[in-house]
């Protein structure tokens, strides 16, 4: 028995240990590295979430550098150990649309006539996330839009690599929009929407969609701080917000990395752009330039900074990065023009703002209807707080109230 004892009090003891040190290297790290938004109306919240988000990938690191496990691994299994309970006016089933895992969210109420659609791509680098992750945010887009939601439970890279997630969501979508009268779905009424990463799937999907005639046409699509080029790394919002959680403009570089299963030691080159062949620089520096943002976003100290000589090798380990099935932002004219009514969501402290605003003026520019929010104390990630408790962020709130209303509004 004292042995036994014994041990449970070592076992504590490490555990205690291991947790205070990646306390202390957490609160380190971020107050070394962090520039907590001016005005931000709660900044010891993003600190907070902040600190837990490093151990987690810290934590992650050790495990990969010890041959435990991946990285990968460590942080999914954290992040789902969060619970959440499915909204009491709603029901959902767990179904496979052609193979692809999905839920489906109903509300209870009896409908008059038929509903709404919405398929929901989840983001996390293609490479974090889940269902069970994104019900909360699932569950008040159903309720309050009164709609019937499918969220895409799309495979996860490395494992799966790229184009598997927007693939799946593309199988989803199409799934979807061939069968809807089986979900009360109205055939014309069918969105499609996703934040981040998932944002950046459903504008691949929607640019695929276009021009077929064998499936209903997407009614509109909603774009939540998505990240939809690869080739400018130095725009002002990459600048400004290269220090502010959650997403670092170094760490939109490494994850891309290892979310298409390349090298770490390209993401200098990447950051400088010295992947942008010369002909890519003449075709697409027309979408993907500074003079394409507003002004008042630039009075954070932007300076503009030219893209570095091209290096061949760089662009040929890495010519993913720069497909219309990842930077969308370059599709041709002709599939800009055909894009169905869109809400663009944007948080003036994400590196990832730009992406929205270039995306935004040339769908305007080809007279595709769009709506905007800029939330001017988001941050990015900011929706994945909708339901925290105290760590809660009234931006994702706005956020959420705002696509709900888009959604209403069609």
């Amino acid at each position: 028995m004292e042995l036994l004892w014994a041990l449970f009090l070592g076992v504590v003891g490490v555990a205690a240990t291991a947790f205070a040190l990646l306390f202390s290297w957490a609160v380190y790290y971020d107050f070394s590295r962090t520039r907590v938004p001016p005005g931000l109306a709660h900044p010891w919240k993003l600190r907070l979430i902040h600190w837990v988000f490093i151990m987690i990938i810290t934590a992650g690191e050790i495990c990969e550098l010890l041959g435990l496990c991946r990285q990968v691994a460590v942080v999914r299994f954290i992040t789902e150990l969060r619970r959440t309970r499915l909204d009491p006016s709603l029901f959902s089933k767990d179904l496979h649309f052609d193979g692809v895992p999905v839920r489906v969210y109903y509300p209870k109420a009896p409908s008059a006539g038929l509903r709404r659609g919405l398929v929901f791509c989840h983001g996390g680098s293609g490479m974090f996330g889940s269902i069970a992750l994104y019900q909360n945010i699932c569950n008040v887009i159903a309720k309050e839009a009164d709609l019937v939601l499918v969220s895409v439970g799309y495979r996860l890279a490395p494992e799966h690599p790229y184009p598997t997630q927007y693939q799946d969501c593309l199988t989803a979508t199409l799934y979807f929009l061939q069968n809807t009268n089986a979900y009360g779905v109205d055939p014309s009424q069918v969105i499609i929407g996703g934040d981040s990463a998932g944002g950046n799937f459903a504008s691949v999907v929607t640019q695929k969609l276009v021009g077929r005639t064998d499936v209903p046409k997407l009614r509109a699509q909603v774009l939540i701080y998505s990240g939809l080029q690869a080739m400018d790394f130095n725009l002002p919002s990459y600048q400004q917000n290269s220090a502010i959680p959650s997403l670092y403009r170094d760490s939109v570089i490494c994850f891309g990395t290892k979310y298409f299963g390349k090298s770490t030691s390209l993401c200098d080159d990447i950051l400088k752009g010295s992947h942008v062949p010369d002909e890519m620089r003449l075709k697409y520096g027309k979408w993907v330039s500074a003079d394409n943002i507003p002004e008042r976003f630039k009075r954070r100290g932007y300076q503009q900074v030219p893209l570095a000589p091209y290096k061949p090798e760089v662009y040929r380990q890495f010519p993913e990065l720069l497909e219309v099935t990842f930077s969308s932002l370059f599709t041709e004219d002709s599939v800009i023009r055909q894009l169905p009514e869109t809400l663009i969501v944007s948080c003036e402290y994400d590196v990832l703002r730009d992406d929205s605003l270039l995306y935004k003026k040339r769908l305007e520019d080809s007279g595709v209807r769009v709506s905007w929010f800029h939330a001017e104390y988001g941050v990015h990630g900011v929706l994945n707080t909708c339901n925290a408790g105290f760590l809660t962020f009234s931006t994702a709130i706005e956020i959420l109230d705002k696509v709900v209303d888009f959604v209403k509004s069609l």
